[in-house]
């Protein structure tokens, strides 16, 4: 099977978004940032009346707002941060080997990904966990990296679908 696409940087942002959002760990760290940060908050409230000899009830309502307003906030702002870093990464230096024009084949026994100055070959026991959304195919050949496969470069996106699971029955589908 081959297939030839063009990995954007849109591309890569979006699967960086994909794998966040599907991390156990950034999860985690995510809902952490989010509602601790908020009891810190309602702490501060009181800390701030005993010190500023202030009405608690006064600090208390203040800070309860901030408290909401971070934890429907935080998760938006938390993403924009992590595009921002990636778009900075991206612009560090040479990507010609992750964005721009691919050339993929899957046989039997593996998968080489191919550009303008490099090739990849992994087997399909080298893929960890084949993962999808509307847009993209994501085979995981890490816990952190993968090969994006975007939809709309397919022909057939069921028997590209079907091929891949076919060759990895043990693979975690995500």
């Amino acid at each position: 099977m081959e297939i030839k696409y063009y990995l954007t940087e849109e591309d890569y942002l979006h699967f960086n978004l994909f794998h966040i959002k599907n991390s156990k760990t950034t999860s985690r760290a995510l809902n952490m940032q989010r509602f601790l940060t908020p009891i810190f908050f309602l702490i501060l409230s009181y800390i701030l009346s005993a010190f500023l000899d202030e009405p608690f009830i006064g600090l208390f309502i203040i800070f309860f707002i901030l408290s909401i307003l971070w934890i429907i906030f935080y998760p938006k702002y938390f993403y924009s941060l992590i595009i921002r870093q990636v778009k900075k990464m991206i612009k560090e230096g040479r990507n010609d080997g992750l964005l721009g024009d691919h050339h993929m084949i899957m046989t039997e026994e593996e998968i080489v990904d191919s550009t303008a100055n490099s090739e990849t070959k992994v087997t399909w026991s080298g893929i960890e966990m084949f993962k999808e959304d509307d847009d993209y195919f994501y085979l995981y050949n890490s816990s952190v990296s993968a090969y994006i496969l975007p939809k709309r470069a397919l022909n057939d996106v069921e028997e590209i679908k079907n091929f891949i699971q076919s060759k990895k029955e043990n693979v975690p589908k995500g």
